[in-house]
């Protein structure tokens, strides 16, 4: 075991005094995919992650619930203020999978909403089309949530001596765990939920700054937290889309909402 880990990290140690790279990409879950990047346009996507999995058929329409009321969303900007909104990534990823097709229920409705007082103004030109009952309706809502975030969650130094304990000494584990919900919102029923996880690792070579000096960028240095996130969704978002292709509705015996079979005594 010994021999192992020694081997695994001179080849490590070996990999930073060549490259100079203090920080690993996040991986999704246990996959060798990292993080979401590209575009996407109806059903095309650009340069996507090919670890992200697709749809051949859109399962309906989509839109996405951030609960800033919620405990972990004061966490998150607490330990990330800069990170901001987990929905823009969101919708990239999404769209780019061909899953669902995409409604505007956030903030930018407020400027759909504002062309259409332009035009009940009068100050809009002659047929501008902007006329009622052309919104699309969501056929379900996804709420993302993150479970657990932190830096420093594990270390390999402790585990290897000599030569090369001193050159990986510093290296710690970022990971993040995160949760997809997906509710119908004619029945108000939860189709689906996901957990999904990433992890990278951080190091400080040498565990003095040393190797920082001799390359010049410190002794430390870190991977964005938000590529962590964005890899731990991006996992979530595999596991429901996997779960969903071999989707089959639950029933309940006299129908949902009924009374069930769970009987109470008087």
């Amino acid at each position: 075991m010994k021999k192992r880990l020694k081997t695994a990290g001179l080849s490590l140690a070996i990999a930073l005094t060549t490259s100079a790279c203090m920080s690993t990409s996040p991986t999704m879950g246990g996959s060798s995919g990292n993080t979401i990047a590209g575009g996407a346009a109806g059903g095309n996507a650009s340069d996507q992650n090919a670890a992200l999995e697709k749809c051949d058929q859109t399962l309906g329409t989509l839109s996405i619930f951030e609960d800033r009321n919620d405990s972990w969303w004061y966490h998150y900007q607490s330990n990330f203020p800069k990170l901001g909104s987990t929905v823009p990534v969101l919708r990239t990823m999404i769209q780019q999978s061909n899953c669902f097709v995409l409604v505007e229920r956030g903030q930018a409705l407020a400027a759909v909403n504002r062309e259409r007082e332009l035009m009940n103004s009068g100050e809009l030109r002659d047929n501008s089309n902007f006329h009622k009952g052309q919104m699309v309706a969501a056929d379900y809502t996804m709420q993302p949530s993150i479970q657990f975030s932190e830096k420093g969650t594990g270390g390999i130094g402790g585990l290897v001596g000599g030569w090369t304990g001193l050159l990986i000494g510093g290296a710690k584990s970022n990971e993040a765990a995160t949760t997809l919900l997906l509710v119908d919102n004619r029945s108000g029923v939860q189709v689906s939920s996901s957990v999904g996880n990433a992890k990278n690792w951080d190091f400080d070579a040498f565990g003095l700054g040393f190797f920082g000096a001799l390359v010049g960028i410190g002794g430390y240095s870190e991977t964005p937290e938000g590529k962590v996130l964005t890899a731990a969704f991006a996992d979530s978002y595999n596991h429901m889309v996997k779960a969903l292709r071999n989707y089959k509705a639950q029933q309940v015996e006299g129908g949902l909402g009924k009374g069930g079979k769970l009987t109470v005594g008087s």
